[in-house]
């Protein structure tokens, strides 16, 4: 079966319907292992049971995927250089895209199915688990580079971009906050009714995952179409050098503040929603399917509407205001959204937050929410914890328009190179984007590290893996694996809740407002420069398009030629 063909003007339907529908399943996995698999580590007894020890292997898997990702990131525009570079039959971005995906398949699956519980007092696990996030770290790049490095190659037109890069967010966001909700829920919910255990519901979400994530890829391969290119940037792209990935951002400004500008917002945006944040409402209402872990499925249900929400009006908000405006106008919203989250969801005032429930009128020691879901559902929307729900919904809906706003300036940005330098080469410009997301994932990873110590925390994510390890080898019951994490979990101080709510809070507001001063004062590429770039770049192709048509034989095309040419 052959790879869909190329296309001309405006995206096909099936294209314009894939491309971003597949980026669900993208993100699902890779929310999998980027937000999960550390958690997964720590939690399902595959590390040491001896305190010391235990947080021994935590810092180090944390300084390994620390490396891993920065590594990873500088390998991103190398990976830029090669798809710009070596072109396949079936397509510059499509053949990457593919690869990866089969790669990350394997990587993940062996990730989280070769546990070697017991070996080496949890060494084992952790030299294999640091093997396969280095290999899924390269594959997950090869996908990711060509899928971002293929979204501006589709369209130019302001409308249709808009339109097809909310779409892109808003399937990523849906994969997210899937994979968030399966993976908050689904291993204590099993673990708690006495079946299976937390890590083979990981197993099992991990293959699921890794599947449809491939099949998804496979899809794209096959079905959707890459646009028709410019001979004249084929050409460019074919003699394209390694210090070209530098170049690019050394020399276009613009696209320099985007990159920076995605850097914060994956380490500002991130801090909540990528385990660091979320990780809170165990730390708040106890670790389990029906305590903690419920609030934050319900946060992330919420980021879901949000984004939905966001990505909705997004193309309205481009038409009725300029994108400083709306820059301007989000970063205040999501400003009161923090600030609101603080002073409402963090016990500044009080032994409990102002958005509080009392758990304990739902839950017996030592078994949480005992009846399930009917109790956990009574507990996440009784009392005024709707007010854990409002603030994310204000601060979600103004981020997704602030990232969404951010990728359509890069894209815009690539398109000023092409027309200021000659030079479009969007695979090199987009390789920095994930080089950014892995940079700050990496960031993210230290940050978790370090709020864990100052706040005080890990002995509990401790006794939860203890706890978890005693199930998995039958050498404890559910009610006496629920006790142990009762009684660890009603020794945290409110201090220690304070401090980690305080310093999460405050990344997320140093980020953003770094955002909006940068873009604000920085970025030059407005609604008029855009339309004189668009319409210069569009005469500069068909020229080069007749160019490359025309035979020497034929004196009406070389006249036509020395006219668009003057």
């Amino acid at each position: 079966m052959k790879a869909a063909s190329s296309f001309k003007g405006r995206v096909p339907k099936l294209t314009r319907f894939l491309f971003p529908f597949s980026g669900i399943f993208r993100d699902a996995c890779y929310a999998l292992v980027g937000s999960f698999l550390l958690t997964y580590a720590m939690t399902t007894g595959v590390l040491s049971t001896t305190p010391e020890t235990y947080q021994t292997q935590y810092g180090i898997i944390t300084i390994a995927m620390m490396i891993a990702l920065v590594w990873d990131g500088i390998n991103d525009p190398i990976m830029g250089f090669l798809i710009e570079k070596f072109h396949f039959k079936a397509g510059k971005f499509k053949p990457w895209i593919l690869i990866g995906a089969i790669g990350n398949t394997i990587a993940v699956i062996l990730m989280f199915c070769l546990r070697l519980e017991g070996v080496g007092d949890g060494w084992a696990f952790v030299v294999c688990m640091i093997i396969f996030y280095f290999l899924w770290d390269m594959f997950f790049t090869m996908n990711d580079v060509g899928y971002w490095s293929m979204l501006p190659a589709l369209a130019s037109d302001d409308e249709e971009r808009n339109a097809l890069t909310s779409k892109v967010n808003l399937c990523a966001a849906i994969g997210q906050v899937v994979m968030t909700a399966s993976c908050f829920l689904l291993p204590t919910m099993f673990a708690s009714g006495g079946g299976a255990s937390s890590g083979t519901v990981y197993m099992i979400i991990a293959i699921a995952a890794s599947v449809l994530f491939l099949i998804s890829q496979t899809c794209i391969f096959f079905f959707c179409q890459e646009k028709e290119r410019d001979p004249e940037q084929e050409k460019i792209s074919e003699k394209t050098h390694f210090l070209d990935l530098f170049k690019v951002v050394g020399r276009n400004k613009q696209l320099l503040w985007c990159v920076i500008a995605i850097l914060l917002y994956t380490i500002g945006s991130g801090v909540l929603t990528g385990g660091i944040g979320l990780y809170y409402f165990y730390i708040l209402y106890g670790y389990g399917s029906w305590q903690g872990g419920f609030a934050a499925t319900v946060i992330s249900l919420v980021y879901i509407v949000a984004t939905v929400a966001a990505q909705s009006l997004f193309p309205i908000f481009m038409k009725k205001m300029s994108r400083k405006k709306v820059l301007a106008i989000f970063s205040i919203v999501a400003l009161v959204g923090y600030l609101g989250f603080l002073l409402c969801c963090v016990p500044l005032f009080g032994d409990n937050p102002l958005a509080y429930n009392d758990p304990s009128a739902y839950t017996v020691a030592g078994e949480y929410f005992i009846e399930g879901i009917g109790n956990g559902l009574a507990w996440a929307f009784g009392g005024t914890m709707f007010l854990n729900y409002i603030f994310p919904l204000i601060f979600f809906f103004a981020q997704s328009v602030i990232y969404t706003l951010i990728i359509v300036m890069f894209q815009d940005s690539i398109d000023y190179q092409e027309w200021k330098y000659g030079e479009k080469k969007e695979a090199v410009s987009f390789a920095w984007r994930p080089l950014c997301v892995k940079v700050g994932s990496a960031i993210l990873r230290g940050f978790q590290y370090l709020i864990f110590i100052i706040a005080g925390v890990g002995t509990y994510f401790n006794t939860v893996s203890n706890a978890e390890g005693l199930y998995n080898s039958n050498a404890i019951t559910s009610a006496d694996r629920n006790e142990m994490i009762y009684d660890s979990w009603v020794s945290i101080e409110r201090n220690q809740i304070i401090i980690y709510g305080c310093i999460t809070i405050g990344i997320i507001i140093v980020c953003m407002a770094a955002i909006w001063i940068m873009v604000h004062f920085c970025y030059k590429i407005d609604e008029p420069m855009k339309k004189q770039i668009l319409e210069e770049l569009e005469e500069r192709h068909n020229r080069n398009a007749l160019e490359a048509s025309r035979t020497l034989d034929d004196p009406i095309e070389e006249v036509v030629i020395d006219h668009l040419n003057e």
